[in-house]
């Protein structure tokens, strides 16, 4: 059976295992993980985490688990302390791309070197965002990156990981954090992540203005950024903008007067 359907296989048998008509959230572990796959006669995955990480940002919920979401839900995987998980029902709002916004062109100022040997992974794009001072031009902010994969134990939640963090300093002196979540290649972004770097800010950053922020590859060089806000008991989108890196001879005098109107608007 291929890691897919062991994964769909196992995670479902947990589901209807526990779930009964009406419940809104089903809590499970991820040791049983290999007992189920030991009772269906089925190979355990060799990492119990990318279960996990498989349906938060690569492969869709059985359609045995979708299939108890109500119209305009869905199921999502919450970390619910060490070890521990729990399917929530939530409203269904997935990041995604505004593909009718607007692009602003920005000159690359990438190392060549590092253009020629990056890919298009979650790596790559932060790099990009760090050459271009992406976050500053996106936030308005002075931004500086503190740290690479800040991994944390937050009460409720287990041990949660943040891409990178920035943090910031505006013109009136208020001091900023920006946990960023990047996506690369075919993973998606998840409102669990963002909900975990909430968690990461109020536990870390206590005293810092927190603005989550989540970035992603679109076709055609474009890249998508996402800032959020604390919501309804989950994060929403607050700001959306489209950056696509050029070399400076492509910025024209028409796309810098069509910015000069932005604005002035």
């Amino acid at each position: 059976m291929k890691p897919k359907n062991r994964y769909s296989a196992i995670l479902e048998t947990i589901f209807t295992s526990k779930f009964k008509p009406g419940m809104r959230k089903v809590d499970f572990a991820r040791a049983e993980f290999e007992t189920v796959a030991s009772d269906l006669g089925i190979k355990s995955p060799k990492n119990l985490g990318d279960l996990i990480y498989s349906f938060r940002y690569r492969i869709p919920l059985p359609d045995k688990i979708q299939a108890q979401a109500g119209k305009g839900e869905i199921w999502i995987i919450r970390p619910n302390g060490r070890g521990l998980y729990r399917l929530a029902l939530v409203d269904d709002h997935p990041i995604q791309p505004n593909v009718n916004l607007a692009t602003t062109k920005v000159p690359d100022a990438t190392p060549g070197i590092v253009t020629k040997y990056s890919s298009d992974d979650e790596q790559a794009l932060l790099a990009r965002l760090r050459y271009n001072r992406l976050v500053d031009v996106f936030t308005s902010v002075t931004c500086y990156s503190l740290q690479n994969h800040l991994r944390t134990f937050i009460r409720g939640m287990g041990q949660v990981e943040t891409d990178e963090i920035y943090v910031g300093l505006d013109k009136k002196g208020a001091h900023y954090v920006f946990p960023i979540q990047a996506k690369g290649g075919k993973d998606n972004l998840n409102v669990v992540q963002i909900e975990q770097d909430l968690a990461v800010c109020a536990h870390n950053f206590p005293g810092l203005i927190c603005r989550p922020i989540a970035a992603r590859f679109m076709g055609g060089g474009i890249i998508a950024l996402f800032e959020f806000e604390q919501a309804d008991d989950t994060a929403r989108i607050s700001a959306e903008k489209h950056y696509k890196l050029v070399p400076p001879e492509e910025v024209t005098k028409e796309d810098l007067e069509n910015y000069r109107q932005r604005t002035a608007d």
